[in-house]
C-alpha cells in the first residue's frame, strides 16, 4: 500500500480537515490546524506531502520522524500542527485497514468512558453562574470558564475582585462537588497572578489553566508554591522536549497537550507517558473539531493518568457549524451524564461526511482571534 494523495478542506467555524488516500482505496482523516492560522498549516501539510507520497502509510513512527527531522528546522506551532493532523490521519488509516480502533493498536483501553467538561461564560466571562448551572443540569460534573478579560501587567485590585466574584458566583451556583476549571488564558501577568492565584483558593478550583503565558512558566516557582489546588498548562507547548522541561520544573500538576498541535497521537502518547513518570495528570486541550476530539479520546483510552477531556460542543467560537455536524453517525461522540464512551469504530472511531465537508468548504472561513487593546492603546493578551 502506498500513499497517493493528501486532500485538505477549510471548514466552518475555524477548522482544517485532512484526508490521506492510498492506491488500495484505504484512507484516513486528521485535523491539522492552529486556530487563526488554518491556511498556514494547510500550506505546511502540502509541503510535507513531498515526504509522504509513495510511502507505506503503516510505518507511522518512521514517517513521523521523517516529517520532524528531515526538514532540519523543527518544532513550533505550524510544523507540529501539520505533523499532528498527518499523524492522526495515518493512525486512522491503519486502524481502518486492520478493522480496529486506534486504542487497540496502542495496547488496549484502560477505561471504557471518559469524563468530559464543557465551556461557559465566553471570552469576556459573564453570566457564569447561570451557564454553569445549565451544564450541570445536562449531566456535566465539571466545566471551564475564563477567569478574567484583559488585564494589564500591573492592574487595579478591582480586576482581581471581579475575577474572584465570578468564580464565587459559579461555585455558589453549582455547589461544592462540581469541578471548576478557571482559564487565565495567559492574560494574567506575573504581578497580578501572584495575587489572583491566592485569592481563588477558598473556591477549590479543579485547576487554574495557563496561570501565566507559556514563556513565563519559570516564574511559577516563585509565585505559586504551596497552592492548595492544581495548576494546568500545555496547549501552547508542541513537543515532548518542551513538556520535559516543564515537568522537571515541578510546578505543574496537569498537562494539556493539544493532539492537533503537539505532533498528534504519536507524540501525545510520549508526552502522556513522560507526565506519568512525574505523577502528573493528563487533560488534553480540545476546543476544536470532531477529529481532534476523536484522536484525544483514543489517547485518553490508553493513558492511565488521563482524568478529564475538554470538548467544544456549543462553545462560543462555533459559529455556523458545530462538532457533530460533520459526522455521519453523531452518536459516536455523544456525551451522556458527563461522560463520552471511548469510540470503538475502526481508526479514530468516527466517520466524516465527506459530501458535507465539500459543501461547507465552499464557505470556508477566515477565523481570527479577537485583537484586544488596553485603555492606553497597547495590545492586550487575548
Amino acid at each position: 500500500m502506498k500513499i497517493t494523495r493528501l486532500k485538505t478542506w477549510q471548514v466552518p467555524p475555524r477548522w482544517l480537515f485532512l484526508k490521506i488516500e492510498t492506491d488500495e482505496g484505504c484512507y484516513g482523516w486528521g485535523e491539522p490546524v492552529i486556530e487563526g492560522r488554518a491556511a498556514t498549516v494547510e500550506a505546511a501539510v502540502h509541503e510535507l506531502s513531498d515526504y509522504l507520497i509513495g510511502q507505506d502509510p503503516h510505518r507511522i513512527e518512521h514517517l513521523w520522524n521523517t516529517l520532524y527531522r528531515a526538514g532540519f528546522y523543527r518544532g513550533g506551532p505550524i510544523l507540529m500542527s501539520a505533523i499532528a493532523g498527518i499523524d492522526q490521519a495515518l493512525w486512522d488509516l491503519k486502524g481502518r485497514d486492520l478493522g480496529v480502533p486506534v486504542h487497540q493498536l496502542l495496547g488496549g483501553a484502560v477505561r471504557d468512558k471518559m469524563r468530559m467538561y464543557a465551556w461557559t461564560g465566553g471570552d469576556r466571562p459573564s453570566e457564569v453562574g447561570a451557564g454553569a448551572k445549565a451544564l450541570v443540569e445536562k449531566g456535566f460534573t465539571a466545566f471551564k470558564m475564563n477567569g478574567t478579560p484583559e488585564m494589564q501587567i500591573v492592574d487595579s485590585h478591582r480586576k482581581v475582585d471581579e475575577a474572584v466574584a465570578r468564580v464565587r458566583e459559579a461555585r455558589d451556583a453549582v455547589g461544592p462537588d462540581v469541578g471548576i476549571g478557571i482559564d487565565f488564558h495567559g492574560r494574567v501577568h506575573r504581578p497580578m497572578a501572584k495575587a489572583l492565584l491566592r485569592e481563588l483558593e477558598p473556591f477549590h478550583p479543579m485547576f487554574v489553566e495557563e496561570p501565566v503565558a507559556p514563556e513565563h512558566l519559570p516564574c511559577l516557582k516563585d509565585i505559586a508554591g504551596g497552592l492548595g489546588y492544581p495548576l494546568a498548562t500545555g496547549e501552547r507547548l508542541h513537543t515532548r522536549f518542551q513538556f520535559r522541561d516543564l515537568l522537571q520544573d515541578g510546578m505543574i500538576d496537569i498537562i494539556q497537550p493539544d493532539i492537533s498541535h503537539c505532533g498528534g497521537i504519536s507524540e501525545g502518547l510520549k508526552i502522556a507517558a513522560l507526565a506519568s513518570a512525574y505523577d502528573v495528570a493528563l487533560a488534553p486541550h480540545c476546543p476544536l473539531g470532531p477529529l481532534t476530539l476523536a484522536a484525544s479520546l483514543q489517547l485518553d483510552a490508553v493513558s492511565h493518568n488521563a482524568f478529564i477531556q475538554e470538548q467544544s460542543m456549543g462553545i462560543h467560537y462555533n459559529q455556523g457549524n458545530d462538532v457533530l455536524d460533520y459526522l455521519v453517525d453523531k452518536t459516536a461522540l455523544s456525551i451522556t451524564d458527563g461522560f463520552c464512551a471511548i469510540p470503538q469504530g475502526p481508526g479514530l472511531g468516527v466517520e466524516i461526511d465527506e459530501a458535507f465537508v465539500e459543501e461547507r468548504a465552499k464557505t470556508g472561513h477566515r477565523w481570527r482571534n479577537p485583537v484586544w487593546t488596553h485603555e492606553d492603546g497597547s495590545i492586550a493578551e487575548w
